[in-house]
Order: C-alpha cells, then structure tokens, then sequence
C-alpha cells in the first residue's frame, strides 16, 4: 500500500515526492512532518487573515486589518468588558502596542468604547460593533460554514486538530523563549 506522501508513478513503481513544505531545508530534519504543519500552518493564517478582511468588508466595516477583526470579535465574546491584558492573553499576543493601536482604531470607527475597570482599561462593544460582528456572522455562515459543511469533514476531528495546534503552540512559545535567552 502506497503512503499519500509517496504516490505511484504510471509505470507501477513508487515516486517520493516528499514532504509538501516551503522550505526543503528544514524537512531534512529530524521531524519533516513538522515541517509541513508550518507550511500549512502558513497558508491557512495567510488565507484566513484575506477571509477576515473581506468578510469585514462586505458586512460594511471596510479598512480593518485581520488584527483589528480578531480584536472586535474578542472584545464582542461573551458581551462583557475586556481589558488589554485580557485580549492579549487570550489571543497570545506578547506585543500589545498592536492590539492597544487595533482598540483605538476600533474606537475611533465607534465599534468599540473604553471603559474603566478600576485602574485598567476597559473595552466594550458598541451597538454599531455589534452590529458589524453579527453582519459578519451571517456571511460567516453562508460563505463559509455551508461549503465547509458540504465538504463532509468530522467536526469531532476538526475540534481535535485545533486542540492539538493549541498544544504545540505551547511548544513554540517555549522554544521562541529559549532561543531569546541564547
């Protein structure tokens, strides 16, 4: 039986391929399916950020970045109050100069407002963000979620393999540490 990685030639015998990688170098390691997880990890990110910024745009909230998309959802979940620190923890975020320019660029649009929550600030959604979120739910829904669905993929699986990214980006951020103490 032929592995996915190593399919058969039309004369019958095996051809291997490798690995699907940006980066041929770094799958001659010790793990190449690391590898492809980057790689796929790449496109998805690049692909799910051009998603966002056009989903926002067609729900009538043009000009934010994928930042300031994710920021408005996360501000919006749950209805309550979010702080800086709540966002960026959340997100795992380390540089919060981006989300503080994200939340006054969603201020300055009146999606978001500040508030207080003793000494820290706060950041709650507006009726106008809120608004923008379920616009951009609807067109979640159909654009995106009706085909995903048509695909057949197990929604068991799917909430594996995202619990499963969430666990090794642990790995990274322990690895991205040592290397800052190199």
């Amino acid at each position: 039986m032929s592995d996915k990685s190593e399919p058969k030639s039309s004369a019958g015998s095996e051809t291997s391929i490798g690995p699907v990688v940006s980066a041929a170098h770094l799958a001659s390691g010790a793990m190449p399916a690391l590898s492809e997880v980057e790689f796929a990890v790449t496109m998805m990110v690049n692909a799910y950020h051009r998603w966002m910024v056009r989903c926002m745009a067609a729900s009538g909230s043009e000009g934010l970045s994928p930042l300031d998309v994710i920021v408005l959802h996360s501000v919006n979940h749950r209805g309550r109050a979010k702080t800086l620190s709540d966002i960026c923890l959340v997100l795992n975020i380390e540089d919060t100069y981006t989300v503080t320019y994200s939340m006054k660029k969603l201020e300055r649009a009146k999606l978001i407002k500040s508030g207080r929550r003793g000494k820290e600030k706060t950041a709650e959604i507006t009726a106008a963000g809120e608004t923008a979120c379920m616009e951009y739910k609807k067109l979640r829904e159909a654009l995106l979620v009706e085909p995903m669905k048509a695909l057949g993929l197990d929604e068991t699986e799917l909430s594996r393999l995202a619990a499963t990214l969430r666990l090794v980006s642990g790995n990274y951020d322990q690895a991205a540490r040592a290397a800052a103490a190199m």
